[in-house]
Protein backbone atom coordinates (compact mmCIF):
# COMPACT_ATOMS: atom_id res chain seq x y z
CA UNK A 1 0.00 0.00 0.00
CA UNK A 2 1.24 3.60 -0.82
CA UNK A 3 0.48 6.58 1.01
CA UNK A 4 1.78 7.58 5.03
CA UNK A 5 -1.44 8.66 6.51
CA UNK A 6 -4.28 8.03 8.94
CA UNK A 7 -6.14 6.87 5.93
CA UNK A 8 -3.62 4.45 5.36
CA UNK A 9 -3.44 3.45 9.07
CA UNK A 10 -6.97 2.20 9.06
CA UNK A 11 -6.68 0.85 5.73
CA UNK A 12 -4.03 -1.49 7.43
CA UNK A 13 -6.38 -1.88 10.58
CA UNK A 14 -9.05 -2.75 8.62
CA UNK A 15 -7.01 -5.37 6.67
CA UNK A 16 -5.86 -6.93 9.61
CA UNK A 17 -8.86 -7.44 11.53
CA UNK A 18 -9.49 -10.15 8.60
CA UNK A 19 -7.37 -12.26 11.02
CA UNK A 20 -6.17 -14.51 7.83
CA UNK A 21 -2.42 -13.49 8.13
CA UNK A 22 -2.18 -10.55 5.21
CA UNK A 23 1.34 -9.37 4.65
CA UNK A 24 1.22 -6.01 4.15
CA UNK A 25 4.03 -3.42 2.87
CA UNK A 26 3.50 0.04 3.62
CA UNK A 27 5.40 2.99 1.63
CA UNK A 28 6.58 4.99 3.56
CA UNK A 29 4.03 3.95 6.11
CA UNK A 30 4.03 6.45 9.23
CA UNK A 31 5.18 5.47 12.71
CA UNK A 32 1.38 4.26 14.21
CA UNK A 33 1.45 2.00 11.14
CA UNK A 34 4.96 0.83 11.68
CA UNK A 35 4.55 0.02 15.53
CA UNK A 36 1.39 -1.73 14.84
CA UNK A 37 1.12 -5.44 16.61
CA UNK A 38 -2.40 -6.84 16.05
CA UNK A 39 -3.18 -10.36 15.56
CA UNK A 40 -4.34 -11.01 11.80
CA UNK A 41 -0.91 -10.43 10.22
CA UNK A 42 2.25 -8.98 9.37
CA UNK A 43 2.98 -5.22 8.81
CA UNK A 44 6.33 -3.80 7.57
CA UNK A 45 6.80 -0.02 6.05
CA UNK A 46 9.65 0.39 3.55
CA UNK A 47 11.03 3.99 2.27
CA UNK A 48 9.39 4.22 -1.33
CA UNK A 49 8.89 7.26 -3.13
CA UNK A 50 5.03 6.47 -3.36
CA UNK A 51 4.75 8.99 -6.52
CA UNK A 52 7.49 7.17 -8.59
CA UNK A 53 5.80 4.58 -11.08
CA UNK A 54 8.99 3.37 -11.48
CA UNK A 55 10.29 1.91 -8.65
CA UNK A 56 6.73 1.44 -7.14
CA UNK A 57 6.90 -1.28 -9.99
CA UNK A 58 10.27 -2.66 -9.80
CA UNK A 59 9.81 -2.86 -5.99
CA UNK A 60 6.59 -4.65 -6.91
CA UNK A 61 7.89 -7.25 -9.26
CA UNK A 62 10.76 -8.01 -7.25
CA UNK A 63 8.77 -8.42 -3.91
CA UNK A 64 6.09 -10.86 -5.66
CA UNK A 65 3.12 -8.25 -4.32
CA UNK A 66 0.00 -9.45 -5.20
CA UNK A 67 -2.29 -6.58 -4.84
CA UNK A 68 -1.33 -2.58 -5.19
CA UNK A 69 -3.07 -0.03 -3.11
CA UNK A 70 -2.84 3.44 -3.74
CA UNK A 71 -3.85 5.65 -0.98
CA UNK A 72 -2.80 9.31 -1.93
CA UNK A 73 -3.71 11.08 -4.54
CA UNK A 74 -0.62 12.40 -5.90
CA UNK A 75 0.16 9.12 -7.12
CA UNK A 76 -2.93 8.62 -8.86
CA UNK A 77 -2.71 11.70 -10.90
CA UNK A 78 0.98 10.92 -11.31
CA UNK A 79 0.44 7.70 -13.11
CA UNK A 80 1.79 5.11 -11.01
CA UNK A 81 -1.07 3.07 -11.32
CA UNK A 82 -0.60 2.28 -15.04
CA UNK A 83 2.72 1.83 -14.15
CA UNK A 84 2.49 -0.98 -11.95
CA UNK A 85 -0.15 -2.52 -13.98
CA UNK A 86 1.85 -2.75 -17.20
CA UNK A 87 4.15 -5.18 -15.24
CA UNK A 88 0.67 -7.61 -14.64
CA UNK A 89 -0.38 -6.34 -11.04
CA UNK A 90 -3.53 -5.31 -9.64
CA UNK A 91 -3.75 -1.93 -8.79
CA UNK A 92 -6.27 -0.48 -6.96
CA UNK A 93 -6.45 2.95 -8.09
CA UNK A 94 -7.18 4.71 -11.56
CA UNK A 95 -5.02 5.00 -13.81
CA UNK A 96 -3.61 8.80 -14.64
CA UNK A 97 -6.52 10.01 -17.02
CA UNK A 98 -9.64 9.06 -14.86
CA UNK A 99 -7.44 9.97 -11.88
CA UNK A 100 -8.16 13.65 -13.46
CA UNK A 101 -11.53 13.15 -12.09
CA UNK A 102 -9.94 14.35 -8.90
CA UNK A 103 -7.03 16.13 -10.75
CA UNK A 104 -8.94 18.57 -12.62
CA UNK A 105 -12.13 19.81 -11.23
CA UNK A 106 -12.94 21.09 -15.17
CA UNK A 107 -12.29 17.65 -16.13
CA UNK A 108 -14.89 16.35 -13.60
CA UNK A 109 -17.39 18.56 -14.49
CA UNK A 110 -17.33 17.62 -18.20
CA UNK A 111 -17.61 13.83 -17.18
CA UNK A 112 -20.60 14.84 -15.11
CA UNK A 113 -22.00 16.87 -18.13
CA UNK A 114 -21.58 13.34 -20.40
CA UNK A 115 -22.92 11.35 -17.55
CA UNK A 116 -25.56 14.01 -16.99
CA UNK A 117 -25.23 13.32 -13.19
CA UNK A 118 -26.69 16.53 -11.21
CA UNK A 119 -24.16 19.37 -9.90
CA UNK A 120 -23.88 22.76 -9.61
CA UNK A 121 -23.17 25.62 -12.56
CA UNK A 122 -19.88 26.53 -13.01
CA UNK A 123 -17.64 28.39 -15.26
CA UNK A 124 -13.62 27.84 -15.98
CA UNK A 125 -11.21 30.57 -15.50
CA UNK A 126 -7.58 31.19 -16.79
CA UNK A 127 -7.02 34.61 -16.19
CA UNK A 128 -8.74 37.40 -13.58
CA UNK A 129 -11.09 38.99 -16.34
CA UNK A 130 -12.82 35.79 -16.67
CA UNK A 131 -12.96 34.92 -12.69
CA UNK A 132 -14.67 38.23 -12.10
CA UNK A 133 -17.08 37.59 -14.71
CA UNK A 134 -17.85 34.49 -13.84
CA UNK A 135 -18.00 35.76 -10.00
CA UNK A 136 -20.83 38.24 -11.32
CA UNK A 137 -22.29 36.02 -13.09
CA UNK A 138 -22.73 33.23 -10.44
CA UNK A 139 -23.05 35.79 -7.19
CA UNK A 140 -22.60 35.44 -3.75
CA UNK A 141 -21.86 33.86 -1.71
CA UNK A 142 -18.72 33.09 -3.94
CA UNK A 143 -17.67 29.85 -4.66
CA UNK A 144 -13.76 29.36 -6.29
CA UNK A 145 -11.80 26.23 -6.56
CA UNK A 146 -8.27 25.60 -7.56
CA UNK A 147 -8.79 23.23 -10.99
CA UNK A 148 -5.95 21.11 -9.59
CA UNK A 149 -4.74 19.44 -6.09
CA UNK A 150 -4.66 21.60 -3.08
CA UNK A 151 -4.19 19.19 -0.22
CA UNK A 152 -7.75 19.76 0.69
CA UNK A 153 -7.43 23.65 0.93
CA UNK A 154 -8.51 25.00 -2.75
CA UNK A 155 -11.87 25.66 -2.20
CA UNK A 156 -13.20 28.94 -0.86
CA UNK A 157 -16.54 29.98 0.13
CA UNK A 158 -17.28 33.76 0.88
CA UNK A 159 -19.48 36.76 0.49
CA UNK A 160 -16.43 38.90 0.12
CA UNK A 161 -15.80 39.45 -3.59
CA UNK A 162 -12.45 40.57 -2.92
CA UNK A 163 -11.33 37.62 -0.81
CA UNK A 164 -12.88 35.27 -3.94
CA UNK A 165 -10.80 37.46 -6.45
CA UNK A 166 -7.23 36.79 -4.31
CA UNK A 167 -7.71 33.16 -3.66
CA UNK A 168 -8.41 32.83 -7.24
CA UNK A 169 -5.60 35.24 -8.29
CA UNK A 170 -3.31 32.93 -6.24
CA UNK A 171 -4.18 29.53 -7.66
CA UNK A 172 -4.23 31.10 -11.05
CA UNK A 173 -0.83 30.95 -10.98
CA UNK A 174 -1.02 27.15 -10.93
CA UNK A 175 -3.35 26.65 -13.66
CA UNK A 176 -7.04 27.15 -14.16
CA UNK A 177 -10.13 27.98 -11.53
CA UNK A 178 -13.48 27.35 -11.51
CA UNK A 179 -16.30 29.68 -10.21
CA UNK A 180 -19.52 27.38 -9.44
CA UNK A 181 -22.89 28.22 -8.50
CA UNK A 182 -23.24 28.01 -3.77
CA UNK A 183 -25.06 25.29 -2.61
CA UNK A 184 -26.98 24.91 0.41
CA UNK A 185 -27.50 22.01 2.35
CA UNK A 186 -26.25 19.01 4.29
CA UNK A 187 -23.16 17.54 3.04
CA UNK A 188 -22.47 13.88 2.23
CA UNK A 189 -19.59 11.47 1.64
CA UNK A 190 -20.23 8.31 -0.29
CA UNK A 191 -17.94 6.09 -1.13
CA UNK A 192 -18.24 3.74 -4.19
CA UNK A 193 -15.76 0.83 -5.35
CA UNK A 194 -15.65 0.25 -9.25
CA UNK A 195 -13.33 -1.86 -11.57
CA UNK A 196 -14.03 0.06 -14.20
CA UNK A 197 -17.49 -1.39 -15.19
CA UNK A 198 -19.27 -2.44 -11.78
CA UNK A 199 -20.12 -0.48 -9.04
CA UNK A 200 -20.81 -1.34 -5.53
CA UNK A 201 -21.18 1.57 -2.39
CA UNK A 202 -20.56 1.87 1.01
CA UNK A 203 -22.40 3.73 4.08
CA UNK A 204 -22.06 7.44 3.74
CA UNK A 205 -20.21 9.78 6.41
CA UNK A 206 -19.96 13.12 6.90
CA UNK A 207 -17.12 15.00 7.34
CA UNK A 208 -16.07 18.36 8.88
CA UNK A 209 -14.06 20.51 6.69
CA UNK A 210 -13.87 24.44 8.61
CA UNK A 211 -10.73 24.20 11.70
CA UNK A 212 -13.00 25.48 14.44
CA UNK A 213 -16.26 24.27 16.15
CA UNK A 214 -19.77 25.78 14.37
CA UNK A 215 -17.97 25.63 10.81
CA UNK A 216 -15.64 28.59 11.95
CA UNK A 217 -12.38 29.38 10.67
CA UNK A 218 -9.99 28.27 7.22
CA UNK A 219 -11.06 25.07 5.12
CA UNK A 220 -8.56 22.05 5.69
CA UNK A 221 -8.38 18.86 5.06
CA UNK A 222 -11.20 17.28 7.57
CA UNK A 223 -10.99 17.87 11.30
CA UNK A 224 -13.94 14.84 11.93
CA UNK A 225 -16.06 13.02 10.31
CA UNK A 226 -19.05 10.32 11.79
CA UNK A 227 -21.36 7.18 9.77
CA UNK A 228 -23.80 6.30 9.59
CA UNK A 229 -26.05 9.40 8.66
CA UNK A 230 -29.53 8.32 10.20
CA UNK A 231 -31.09 11.54 9.51
CA UNK A 232 -30.99 10.36 5.63
CA UNK A 233 -33.86 8.32 6.46
CA UNK A 234 -36.20 11.67 7.45
CA UNK A 235 -36.39 12.17 3.71
CA UNK A 236 -35.59 8.80 1.91
CA UNK A 237 -37.13 6.62 4.39
CA UNK A 238 -33.92 4.78 4.43
CA UNK A 239 -29.93 5.41 4.21
CA UNK A 240 -30.02 2.76 1.56
CA UNK A 241 -32.43 3.79 -0.35
CA UNK A 242 -30.45 7.39 -0.67
CA UNK A 243 -27.23 5.09 -1.52
CA UNK A 244 -29.34 3.60 -4.09
CA UNK A 245 -30.37 6.71 -5.74
CA UNK A 246 -26.75 8.11 -5.73
CA UNK A 247 -25.15 4.87 -7.14
CA UNK A 248 -27.83 5.27 -10.10
CA UNK A 249 -27.76 9.05 -10.77
CA UNK A 250 -24.26 9.49 -9.96
CA UNK A 251 -21.84 6.62 -9.36
CA UNK A 252 -22.67 4.19 -11.84
CA UNK A 253 -23.65 6.86 -14.93
CA UNK A 254 -19.75 8.73 -13.73
CA UNK A 255 -17.76 5.25 -14.21
CA UNK A 256 -19.75 4.45 -17.33
CA UNK A 257 -18.95 7.35 -18.88
CA UNK A 258 -15.30 7.05 -18.54
CA UNK A 259 -15.32 3.51 -19.35
CA UNK A 260 -16.75 4.89 -22.63
CA UNK A 261 -14.16 7.30 -23.32
CA UNK A 262 -11.79 4.05 -22.94
CA UNK A 263 -10.52 5.56 -19.70
CA UNK A 264 -11.96 3.17 -16.73
CA UNK A 265 -12.29 4.23 -13.44
CA UNK A 266 -10.41 1.40 -11.00
CA UNK A 267 -10.74 1.80 -7.22
CA UNK A 268 -12.78 3.96 -5.14
CA UNK A 269 -14.60 6.50 -6.22
CA UNK A 270 -15.59 9.56 -3.48
CA UNK A 271 -18.45 11.00 -4.32
CA UNK A 272 -19.03 14.29 -2.27
CA UNK A 273 -22.49 15.45 -2.73
CA UNK A 274 -24.93 18.15 -0.76
CA UNK A 275 -28.04 17.21 -0.04
CA UNK A 276 -30.27 20.97 -1.24
CA UNK A 277 -33.96 21.87 -0.95
CA UNK A 278 -34.11 20.64 -4.76
CA UNK A 279 -32.49 17.27 -4.76
CA UNK A 280 -28.76 16.04 -4.08
CA UNK A 281 -26.05 17.47 -6.27
CA UNK A 282 -22.32 16.76 -6.27
CA UNK A 283 -19.73 19.00 -5.00
CA UNK A 284 -16.57 17.31 -6.38
CA UNK A 285 -15.36 13.36 -7.09
CA UNK A 286 -12.40 12.09 -5.69
CA UNK A 287 -10.19 8.88 -7.17
CA UNK A 288 -9.43 7.45 -3.67
CA UNK A 289 -10.46 6.89 0.03
CA UNK A 290 -11.56 9.79 2.02
CA UNK A 291 -9.71 11.57 4.89
CA UNK A 292 -11.01 11.36 7.48
CA UNK A 293 -14.43 9.49 6.30
CA UNK A 294 -12.49 6.36 6.01
CA UNK A 295 -11.79 6.36 9.35
CA UNK A 296 -15.42 6.10 10.63
CA UNK A 297 -16.76 4.01 7.58
CA UNK A 298 -13.86 1.20 7.55
CA UNK A 299 -14.63 0.24 11.21
CA UNK A 300 -18.22 -0.62 10.64
CA UNK A 301 -17.42 -2.91 7.51
CA UNK A 302 -18.58 -6.57 7.85
CA UNK A 303 -17.44 -7.64 4.21
CA UNK A 304 -13.71 -8.47 4.17
CA UNK A 305 -11.91 -5.03 2.80
CA UNK A 306 -9.19 -7.45 0.85
CA UNK A 307 -12.23 -9.14 -0.81
CA UNK A 308 -13.58 -5.73 -2.33
CA UNK A 309 -9.77 -4.64 -3.35
CA UNK A 310 -8.81 -7.40 -5.22
CA UNK A 311 -12.34 -7.80 -7.32
CA UNK A 312 -12.32 -4.25 -7.88
CA UNK A 313 -8.50 -4.44 -9.39
CA UNK A 314 -9.04 -7.73 -11.02
CA UNK A 315 -12.61 -6.71 -12.98
CA UNK A 316 -14.28 -9.36 -10.71
CA UNK A 317 -16.73 -7.11 -8.59
CA UNK A 318 -20.11 -8.09 -10.43
CA UNK A 319 -19.62 -11.47 -9.10
CA UNK A 320 -20.08 -10.04 -5.24
CA UNK A 321 -22.68 -9.11 -3.16
CA UNK A 322 -23.02 -5.39 -1.94
CA UNK A 323 -20.59 -4.93 1.17
CA UNK A 324 -22.27 -4.86 4.42
CA UNK A 325 -21.63 -2.79 7.55
CA UNK A 326 -22.60 -3.32 10.90
CA UNK A 327 -25.56 -1.22 13.13
CA UNK A 328 -22.61 0.50 14.84
CA UNK A 329 -22.00 3.81 14.77
CA UNK A 330 -18.35 5.52 14.58
CA UNK A 331 -17.07 8.88 15.09
CA UNK A 332 -13.43 10.33 14.62
CA UNK A 333 -11.49 13.10 15.96
CA UNK A 334 -8.58 14.85 14.31
CA UNK A 335 -5.77 16.41 16.27
CA UNK A 336 -4.23 19.00 14.77
CA UNK A 337 -0.93 20.70 15.44
CA UNK A 338 -0.76 24.22 16.61
CA UNK A 339 -0.98 26.59 13.24
CA UNK A 340 -2.74 24.29 11.14
CA UNK A 341 -3.92 24.60 8.59
CA UNK A 342 -2.16 27.55 7.58
CA UNK A 343 1.53 27.00 8.94
CA UNK A 344 1.80 23.80 11.21
CA UNK A 345 4.15 23.79 13.82
CA UNK A 346 6.18 20.43 13.87
CA UNK A 347 8.59 18.44 16.05
CA UNK A 348 6.66 18.46 19.47
CA UNK A 349 6.32 15.74 21.89
CA UNK A 350 3.05 13.48 21.66
CA UNK A 351 2.12 12.02 25.04
CA UNK A 352 -0.87 10.02 26.30
CA UNK A 353 -1.28 7.31 23.18
CA UNK A 354 -1.63 4.11 25.05
CA UNK A 355 -3.93 5.97 27.79
CA UNK A 356 -6.03 6.86 24.77
CA UNK A 357 -5.84 3.76 23.06
CA UNK A 358 -6.90 2.14 26.20
CA UNK A 359 -10.55 3.55 26.01
CA UNK A 360 -13.17 1.38 25.13
CA UNK A 361 -14.16 1.09 21.70
CA UNK A 362 -11.11 3.49 20.38
CA UNK A 363 -8.68 3.23 17.65
CA UNK A 364 -5.86 5.78 17.70
CA UNK A 365 -4.44 5.92 13.96
CA UNK A 366 -1.46 8.22 12.96
CA UNK A 367 -1.27 10.43 10.39
CA UNK A 368 1.91 12.56 10.70
CA UNK A 369 4.08 11.41 13.65
CA UNK A 370 7.29 9.89 13.69
CA UNK A 371 9.24 7.84 16.66
CA UNK A 372 12.41 9.46 18.79
CA UNK A 373 15.46 7.70 19.82
CA UNK A 374 13.73 6.92 23.60
CA UNK A 375 10.27 5.36 21.96
CA UNK A 376 8.32 8.17 22.16
CA UNK A 377 6.34 9.70 19.68
CA UNK A 378 6.62 13.38 17.62
CA UNK A 379 4.69 15.41 15.28
CA UNK A 380 5.46 16.11 11.70
CA UNK A 381 2.52 17.35 10.08
CA UNK A 382 -0.99 19.38 10.61
CA UNK A 383 -3.39 16.46 10.63
CA UNK A 384 -1.27 14.63 13.56
CA UNK A 385 -3.25 12.23 14.50
CA UNK A 386 -7.37 10.71 14.37
CA UNK A 387 -8.66 9.53 17.35
CA UNK A 388 -11.73 6.69 16.80
CA UNK A 389 -14.42 5.89 18.45
CA UNK A 390 -16.98 2.34 17.81
CA UNK A 391 -19.91 2.14 19.72
CA UNK A 392 -23.97 1.31 19.43
CA UNK A 393 -24.52 4.77 19.15
CA UNK A 394 -23.45 8.32 18.96
CA UNK A 395 -23.55 9.62 22.47
CA UNK A 396 -21.48 6.59 23.41
CA UNK A 397 -19.32 7.15 20.53
CA UNK A 398 -18.82 10.76 21.24
CA UNK A 399 -18.01 10.14 24.89
CA UNK A 400 -15.39 7.75 24.23
CA UNK A 401 -13.68 9.57 21.48
CA UNK A 402 -13.50 13.04 23.64
CA UNK A 403 -12.33 11.04 26.77
CA UNK A 404 -9.59 9.66 24.44
CA UNK A 405 -8.89 12.70 22.79
CA UNK A 406 -8.41 14.43 26.53
CA UNK A 407 -5.81 11.96 27.67
CA UNK A 408 -3.73 12.60 24.57
CA UNK A 409 -1.14 15.89 24.76
CA UNK A 410 0.48 17.72 22.22
CA UNK A 411 1.44 21.39 23.22
CA UNK A 412 -0.62 24.13 20.97
CA UNK A 413 -2.60 21.83 19.20
CA UNK A 414 -6.62 22.41 18.49
CA UNK A 415 -9.30 19.85 17.64
CA UNK A 416 -13.40 20.49 17.02
CA UNK A 417 -15.42 19.79 20.09
CA UNK A 418 -18.31 19.63 18.23
CA UNK A 419 -18.20 16.24 15.72
CA UNK A 420 -21.40 14.71 15.26
CA UNK A 421 -22.68 16.51 18.09
CA UNK A 422 -25.72 17.19 16.42
CA UNK A 423 -26.46 13.80 15.76
CA UNK A 424 -25.83 12.86 19.28
CA UNK A 425 -28.23 15.13 20.35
Amino acid sequence: MLGSGAREHAIVVALLRENVGHELIVAPGNAGIASERRVGGTVETVTLDASNGKLVAQYAVENGIDLVVVGPEAPLVAGVADVVRAKGIPVFGPGKAAAALEGSKAFAKRIMDAAKVPTGRAQRGKTVEEVEAALDALGAPYVVKADGLAAGKGVLVTDDRAAALAHAEFYLQQGEVLVEEFLDGQEVSLFFIADGHDVVPFSPAQDYKRAGDGDTGANTGGMGAYSPLPWLSDRWGSEASFVDEILDTVALPTVRALEAEGTPFIGLLYCGLIVTAHGVRVIEFNARFGDPETQVVLPRLVTPLSELLLAASTATLGRLPYPRFSSDVAVVIVLASEGYPDAPVTGRAITGLNAASAVTGVTVLHAATTRTADGGYVSTGGRVLSVVAQAANFRAARAAAYEAMGLIHLDGSHYRTDIAERVAR
